[in-house]
């Protein structure tokens, strides 16, 4: 399964963190390298610094993702032998937002090529716009299942548009 993990830090403070994430074998049959090279990249940054922790549970935590019934599955290992925790999210709330986000993102590459730097900028800052609410998005619907800081749910919703990307 595709995935990375990060090293621990050796002064541990990573209790309340993700230290690995890893895919289910359905969400790593991308159409094109450029999907997977955006999949790799949004793990990588996800791990390089996050805030993570679910209540009750010891960390640091490992995340695998998965779709099932068309639901994001999050089974989350924690430290210790039964410390596990999963719970599955609808796709329903995020499908308007993936769709507006990469519409934008499309208007983005175009306009890069053409388009005065005020027009870029304005449709990089609508793109920011709507990367920030699947963020929020992201963080209502997992309250009271995991908690994590707003720079750790931007990167997981990275990641979740990664693995919807088309190319």
């Amino acid at each position: 399964m595709p995935g990375t993990e990060a090293e621990p830090a050796a002064d541990g403070k990573d209790v309340n963190r993700l230290v690995g994430v890893t895919l289910d074998q359905s969400l790593t049959n991308v159409a094109t390298a450029d999907v997977a090279h955006e999949r790799d990249v949004a793990i990588y940054d996800l791990l390089s610094d996050n805030t993570f922790s679910i209540s009750g549970r010891e960390g640091p935590f490992h995340l695998h993702l998965a779709i099932a019934e068309q639901r994001l599955v999050f089974d989350v290992r924690g430290a210790g032998k039964d410390n596990r925790s999963t719970f599955m999210l609808s796709l329903s709330p995020f499908r308007g937002l993936l769709r507006d986000y990469f519409a934008v993102c499309e208007s983005y590459y175009d306009a890069i090529k053409t388009a005065a730097p005020s027009r870029i900028e304005a449709i990089d800052m609508g793109r920011r716009g709507l990367h920030d609410e699947g963020s929020r998005v992201l963080q209502d619907r997992l309250a009271g299942k995991a908690e994590m800081d707003f720079k750790t749910a931007r990167r997981l919703f990275t990641l979740i548009c990664a693995l919807h990307w088309r190319g």
